[in-house]
């Protein structure tokens, strides 16, 4: 069988770890700058309100995002272990089982955003200021559902094969289109919310496209008859996907269940908000994606049978994500002011400004707690182990809601952002206590 990308199953641990990391991180940052580009653009050419707008929608948005990347990198770990197990013909199957899969519950998902988008925002207490065009906005973004699920799913699939480099540039051919795209929507057509929903589902619908037809040309260059679908090979898929689905949306599902809370000091409050949420979705970026190249890393090594080379690609996460934690702290630090200020018009509400400087100034220290979890989280998942890796994110959203929601009315809005660190900490030690006990080890899925 031939191999493409990176063998994560020889070399140095923390060097291959590292390598196959650094496309995904980048990768993932253009993808994360192109949506802030959209906050930004709203908020300096449309306004407040319209920025208002654009971050009601997020929370609900950034959900079928995670899903759809949960998904993708459940499949991955099936996928991976074939692929360490050079077993090409099943590998192939697994990925055309995974296509066709998710291809049917993106548009079951988009059919349902279409149609329950406006009681969705309803029960989450959006203003009625900015109902309409959240409204909008999410009405076109859930029309263009199925190229979302397929241009993440197909990324995770280049990952899974130790390919990250041809999804990173697929990432950065639709960043920069998408942003070509909102300009001339926004400026040049005058279009407002919508053009910039417009915009990022033909974005996101070119790039699937093309994706598609290079990985079918890619699959040709590994030995093994495939089938198109595989009933057994779904059902591992699921076993993985689903807690990883649950791990990648806990955060987004946790701003989704508080949007609520913040929504209930006002439209400022919430424009302030959303450009710090939007400079967080950059922040995570390192850690996230560290934790899906741990995943793969031991996906591919326990299907290769060396068990002592995942603990020491997991180990070598730990300095790479504090490398990590320490540049996005002073930078969040040194530069809060300005970096909020590029969501905001000139005359934009002090309040808003206010809002996202408290948050990032808080925020800035614990996003190593947020890697220490997503790699030991990544281990398990790429195990196969997922039930003490579901348990502990399920205990993270739990921290997340309730704490919003009962501390809010004591101490204001600080509350949303508080509760973040102590959920990312207590999952960490939940999943760290399993990864300690060394039955992941014993997990295999192929």
């Amino acid at each position: 069988m031939k191999t493409k990308g990176i063998d994560l199953t020889e070399g140095s641990p923390g060097k291959g770890l590292l390598l196959f990391a650094l496309p995904m991180i980048i990768g993932n940052l253009f993808q994360q700058f192109y949506n802030m580009v959209d906050t930004i653009i709203v908020g300096k050419y449309v306004g407040e309100d319209a920025l208002a707008a654009v971050g009601a929608s997020y929370a609900l948005t950034t959900v079928f995002v995670m899903i759809a990347i949960g998904g993708g990198t459940g499949a991955s770990v099936v996928i991976s272990q074939y692929l360490g197990a050079k077993e090409g013909g099943k590998m192939k199957t697994a990925v055309s089982t995974a296509i066709i899969t998710f291809l049917g519950t993106s548009i079951l998902l988009g059919l349902f955003g279409v149609l329950a988008n406006r009681q969705i925002l309803a029960m989450l207490s959006t203003p009625d200021n900015i109902m309409d065009d959240a409204a909008l906005y999410l009405r076109i973004y859930f029309t263009g559902l199925p190229f979302l699920f397929m241009y993440n799913i197909l990324a995770a699939i280049f990952n899974s094969l130790g390919d990250s480099r041809t999804s990173l540039y697929f990432l950065i051919f639709s960043s920069v289109l998408n942003i070509f795209l909102d300009l001339f929507a926004v400026r040049v057509l005058h279009m407002g919310v919508e053009g910039v929903a417009v915009a990022t589902v033909m974005a996101q619908g070119i790039a699937a496209v093309l994706s598609f037809f290079v990985l079918m040309k890619r699959l040709k260059g590994y030995d093994g008859e495939r089938k198109l679908f595989d009933v057994p090979i779904l059902g591992n898929m699921v076993k993985v996907a689903i807690p990883s689905i649950i791990q990648q949306s806990i955060v987004s599902v946790g701003m989704l269940l508080v949007q609520s809370v913040v929504n209930g000091f006002g439209s400022s409050v919430l424009a302030g908000y959303t450009g710090g949420m939007r400079l967080e979705s950059i922040c995570v970026v390192p850690m996230i994606s560290m934790g899906n190249a741990v995943s793969t890393f031991t996906a591919q090594n326990i299907g290769a049978e060396k068990i002592e080379r995942v603990k020491q690609g997991y180990r070598a996460s730990y300095f790479i994500v504090g490398a990590f934690a320490v540049v996005i702290c002073a930078v969040l630090l040194l530069f809060k002011n300005p970096l909020i200020l590029m969501f905001l018009e000139e005359n934009a509400g002090g309040k808003a400004f206010d809002t996202g400087v408290s948050y990032l100034s808080f925020i800035a220290y614990f996003f190593v707690f947020l890697g220490l979890k997503a790699s030991t989280d990544g281990v398990l998942r790429g195990a196969g182990d997922v039930f003490v890796f579901t348990a502990a994110n399920l205990v993270n959203l739990a921290i997340r809601v309730s704490f919003a929601f009962a501390m809010a009315p004591i101490i204001g809005v600080q509350a949303v952002w508080f509760a973040v660190p102590i959920g990312w900490t207590v999952n960490y030690i939940i999943s760290g206590l399993r990864y300690l006990t060394g039955r992941w080890s014993r997990k295999k899925l192929v």
